[in-house]
């Protein structure tokens, strides 16, 4: 039950906590209070934060560059 409570809001919340927590190797649910403990302290601001990652999370694919690598430096 808790685990289907988790991942739903997972999936409602962007994941941007999950991603931190990969890319940090630190657990997704310390990464989540640190950000609410944060944000008490912050007046909220971290909310705003939020958001910005959120957005380039879901839109991740129109950041990455348009240019195809060369396989070597000989390739033109």
């Amino acid at each position: 039950m808790v685990s289907k409570i988790i991942s739903w809001f997972e999936e409602q919340a962007f994941g941007v906590c999950e991603w931190w927590g990969k890319k940090l190797g630190i657990r997704t649910t310390h990464i989540r209070m640190y950000f609410i403990y944060l944000s008490f302290f912050t007046f909220g601001s971290p909310v705003i934060m939020y958001f910005i990652m959120a957005f380039i999370l879901e839109h991740k694919e129109s950041f990455k560059p348009t240019f195809s690598k060369r396989k070597s430096v000989w390739d033109i």
